[in-house]
């Protein structure tokens, strides 16, 4: 798995923190957003988690599009996000991951 943490944009105070990256269990890119709350000052709650289910965020552009409104977007992390993915070609599912995967999923993807 990767993980990119991304700087909020000056103008979104409320965004505490956005995260894209590679879920190589699940096949798929990931984008999070979250928010200041009430509850959740520093830490922030989910406002979005895409990337949960297999195969949902196919490309790191995708990803991206989704956290974009939200942060300020490196120039070269669709780049990075292909290059995560890429290193993981050929690597198998562990026992665990198998077995959570059929419990989940009926499958193992």
């Amino acid at each position: 798995m990767s993980r990119h943490d991304l700087q909020p944009k000056a103008d979104k105070p409320e965004v505490v923190r956005a995260t894209v990256g590679w879920d190589r269990p699940l096949q798929t890119f990931f984008a999070q957003v979250f928010i200041r709350t009430e509850d959740e000052p520093d830490e922030g709650e989910a406002l979005i988690w895409i990337g949960t289910e297999p195969g949902e965020l196919p490309t790191g552009d995708a990803a991206l599009a989704v956290v974009a409104p939200f942060v300020d977007v490196p120039a070269n992390l669709a780049e990075e996000l292909t290059a995560d993915m890429r290193e993981t070609v050929g690597i198998k599912d562990g026992l665990q991951q198998v077995a959570a995967k059929r419990s989940l999923f009926g499958s193992i993807h």
